[in-house]
């Protein structure tokens, strides 16, 4: 078991664990047609764009989770506006019609076209930022753990201050392991009611 930087090699097994982790932290494979969807926003850009800030942990079976992250989030989301999102955007049309009616993929398509801010205060406040998945076979050993510490270094080195994350509601797992590693409920006015934003200092 070994956790290391980011390789290309490694990005179709960060879209697969992106999938696999997908719907509130279990699998979410039946739910899209494009299983690329959720790696194009919550992994894929990182390795791409950022590989010094992009973990990945492996076992004999081959890679099994990632941590991904951002050191200044406004600058990044500038950078996904510039360098990332207008690929996707000629890839993928825009949705139309009610918003309630969409497919997972629409969905996925809107954050696209349309990617959801980080609220202003959570970003000034705590500026870095992180994405963390385990497959379940990598699960409650510890390894999330030494991953997060492993890429709180990481950023750290790069002199981050302040560090936060975005949890889906529905994912309880996930709240709890935020929770019990020392990141805090953030209160914010302008964020979307399905993510709970939690953050922590710098401290490894």
């Amino acid at each position: 078991m070994r956790i290391r930087r980011v390789r290309d090699a490694d990005l179709d097994a960060l879209y697969a664990i992106s999938l696999a982790t997908g719907s509130a932290g279990a699998d979410a494979a039946h739910l899209y047609l494009d299983g690329r969807l959720l790696g194009h926003i919550y992994s894929a850009p990182y390795a791409r764009l950022a590989p010094d800030l992009a973990l990945v942990v492996e076992d004999q079976a081959g890679v099994a989770g990632f941590a991904v992250g951002a050191t200044d989030t406004e600058s990044w989301e500038a950078r996904l506006e510039r360098e990332w999102w207008p690929y996707l955007r000629r890839q993928y049309p825009d949705p139309t019609g009610a918003p309630g009616d969409w497919a997972a993929d629409q969905r996925r398509c809107a954050m696209i076209h349309h990617p959801e801010r980080t609220p202003a205060s959570v970003a000034r406040d705590y500026p870095a930022h992180m994405h963390l998945n385990l497959l379940p076979r990598l699960q409650q050993q510890g390894l999330g753990t030494r991953l997060m510490h492993a890429w709180l270094e990481r950023a750290r080195e790069r002199e981050a201050r302040a560090v936060h994350v975005g949890v889906n509601r529905a994912n309880s797992g996930a709240l709890k392991f935020w929770a019990r590693r020392g990141f805090q409920p953030l209160a914010v006015k302008d964020g979307a009611a399905r993510t709970a934003w939690m953050g922590r200092l710098m401290l490894v």
